[in-house]
């Protein structure tokens, strides 16, 4: 092979390596009663967003999860009848495109689904009543009738997602029912039993949402809705949760009145944590950046405009790029994600207004 050759196949060689597979981002539209499937593929730091298909659920779908090993997508409408909520079951073929769902009920409308980890069990957790619901699976990873139902008596629930060793479950509240509440979780049985203490009383105002866990670090982080920042907690070898950090991220003098936090992400590799900022009543929509340190505990490191109402926030399958879908604005927006863990806004696709969850894979 001639220099001038070979130099071309390294050049094409180095090319094709900075580009990413492409994937799926799946997201359900409550007013159209449809399920959004978009077809994202990288090119290079860019990444183009192509509608795929709008699938006809006949439901207000809201919320969406998928299974981490088989080709299925869960979605449920936030309310309903008790025991007859509706919901789907979404096949998919092997590439990620949409194959065929099948309709289903759950007890409680969920503002947040997720599975257990060892795959046995779909969780879902209410924001009307505030009520938690294990689901199990069959074989073939349809959700039966609840085997677990947790009901404290609060509304305002807004998370349930489970630590890498699946051994306990934390239900944050909001609002006026301020909480952050233990449990001891059995991933074979469903059973759910509290911890000694229940509650780990989250910071007055902090008002935890969203969750996620660092991969190798014993550390919860939460999304502050009404603290607009972030709180950072230990995770004790008995399941218990001690606050690390409640970190205020707005300008000195800025009111929090008519701004809320949403949702939040971590990268594969555990360096930075994104949130979403709603401006409800400000003009103040924003991503909040934070940095990892080596301890766990995070670092405010910036805000990055977004999109009127950013609700949802999702990572590519590689975590190179963050998907934020804005409310208000009626759109899905793409972000490159920097190594030094700043934002750079690539694409932007229109889509029906109040679509809030989302999913990639």
């Amino acid at each position: 092979m001639s220099r001038h050759l070979s130099n071309l196949f390294l050049f094409l060689v180095l090319i094709s390596s900075s580009w990413s597979k492409p994937f799926h981002v799946y997201s359900p539209s409550s007013n159209e009663k449809l399920l959004w499937v978009v077809e994202a593929t990288p090119r290079g730091k860019n990444l183009e967003l192509k509608v795929a298909k709008k699938v006809e659920l006949n439901f207000p779908g809201q919320v969406i999860t998928a299974h981490p090993n088989k080709p299925l997508l869960y979605v449920i409408a936030t309310s309903g009848d008790h025991g007859k909520v509706p919901g789907a079951v979404v096949y998919l073929k092997n590439d990620g495109s949409y194959l065929k769902h099948k309709n289903v009920n759950f007890n409680d409308g969920a503002c947040f689904l997720s599975l257990d980890k060892e795959n046995r069990h779909l969780l879902g957790v209410s924001y009307r009543n505030g009520r938690l619901n294990v689901y199990p699976l069959d074989q073939e990873g349809i959700p039966g009738r609840a085997i677990t139902t947790i009901d404290e008596g609060k509304r305002e629930a807004h998370c349930v997602l489970l630590p890498p060793d699946g051994k306990n479950i934390y239900i944050p509240y909001v609002k006026e029912n301020l909480a952050l509440l233990q449990y001891a979780y059995d991933g074979k049985t469903g059973k759910i039993t509290p911890l000694e203490t229940k509650n780990a009383k989250p910071p007055l105002g902090s008002g935890p949402r969203h969750m996620v866990y660092h991969p190798t670090l014993p550390m919860v982080y939460f999304s502050n809705e009404q603290g607009i920042g972030l709180s950072s907690y230990q995770r004790k070898i008995n399941g218990q949760l001690k606050v690390a950090q409640d970190i205020n991220i707005l300008p000195a003098g800025m009111s929090k009145i008519g701004l809320s936090a949403s949702d939040l992400v971590i990268t594969p590799n555990g360096e930075f944590l994104f949130a979403g900022l709603r401006g409800h009543s400000q003009d103040f929509n924003r991503i909040s950046r934070y940095r990892i340190l080596k301890d766990g505990r995070a670092e405010f490191i910036g805000l990055t405009s977004a999109d009127r109402i950013p609700w949802g926030l999702t990572l590519s399958p590689d975590g190179r790029f963050l998907l934020v879908s804005a409310t208000a604005g009626a759109s899905l927006t793409a972000y490159q994600i920097a190594p030094d863990g700043d934002l750079k806004k690539i694409t932007s696709l229109p889509w029906d207004p109040k679509m809030s969850d989302l999913i990639a894979r």
